[in-house]
């Protein structure tokens, strides 16, 4: 008989602020459309009003979520087991789905310092810049990006955002400034980064080698024309061949990453 080890304790931060990364079983998509997005950040913003929970930044993704916390009045991983719960009900009841959809343990960091704080607030931000779908974090709508440069962004009043913004000035129209500066700087930020086979890069003609796998006789060069639904198959099981970024699958097939990450 084999023992299975138990899982490790979460280390509880001492400041009560947490960098989270929630992700779909499978790394399965988990917001196909606008509505999925609205009602994950409406679940947030409810468990948030019943636990007292800061939000300071956020950013969903395809497959994943990040998010900037504070613990609220109850322990960190009961707040995400419950928000996992609520959204998991929602996506089974629309698309007719039963199981599990988000891996069984979210991930997390803690975060003790105001360097590492800011460090992680960018980082979330240029999620979708790094993944090649955007130039411009603030081009992104699904993140509270827009909101520290002052635009509107939903959901109103989820955003605790003079925390972050009174690390560069007490002023916040010069903090936000200083902000917008600092949150576009390039940098190699990594955070909550995975190691391991599944993060494997392969050349582009390696990668053009499990691309015509997918295609049955259909030439790379065609795949940009096809009707849109067909077009949309292929590209979803591009996104699932290992080790193929989402701005690598746009080279070689001549389309835009944000065509990739949307299908």
């Amino acid at each position: 008989m084999v023992m299975e080890m138990p899982r490790r304790a979460r280390v509880r931060s001492r400041s009560g602020i947490y960098h989270i990364m929630l992700r779909g079983a499978n790394r399965q998509e988990i917001f196909h459309d606008e509505e999925d997005s609205i009602k994950f950040m409406d679940t947030i913003v409810k468990y948030k009003i019943k636990t007292g929970m800061k939000v300071y930044g956020w950013c969903l993704m395809g497959n994943h979520v990040h998010l900037l916390v504070k613990e609220g009045e109850e322990d960190i991983s009961n707040t995400m087991k419950r928000i996992g719960i609520s959204y998991a009900y929602y996506y089974n009841w629309k698309y007719f789905t039963t199981g599990h959809l988000f891996q069984d343990r979210f991930k997390s960091e803690n975060v003790e310092t105001d360097r590492y704080l800011l460090t992680v607030i960018r980082y979330i931000h240029q999620n979708p810049v790094k993944a090649g779908i955007i130039d411009r974090p603030d081009e992104w709508k699904w993140s509270s990006c827009l909101e520290y440069y002052g635009q509107n962004n939903y959901p109103v009043g989820l955003l605790d955002i003079d925390f972050i913004l009174k690390r560069f000035s007490d002023d916040l129209t010069v903090a936000k400034v200083r902000f917008k500066e600092f949150n576009e700087r390039k940098n190699k930020d990594a955070c909550l980064e995975e190691t391991g086979n599944d993060k494997r890069k392969v050349t582009d003609e390696e990668a053009r080698v499990e691309i015509r796998k997918l295609l049955d006789g259909i030439e790379i060069a065609q795949v940009k024309s096809l009707p849109k639904q067909r077009r949309n198959e292929i590209l979803q099981n591009v996104k699932k061949i290992n080790g193929v970024s989402q701005r690598q699958a746009a080279r070689i097939l001549g389309v835009s990453p944000n065509l990739i990450f949307k299908a």
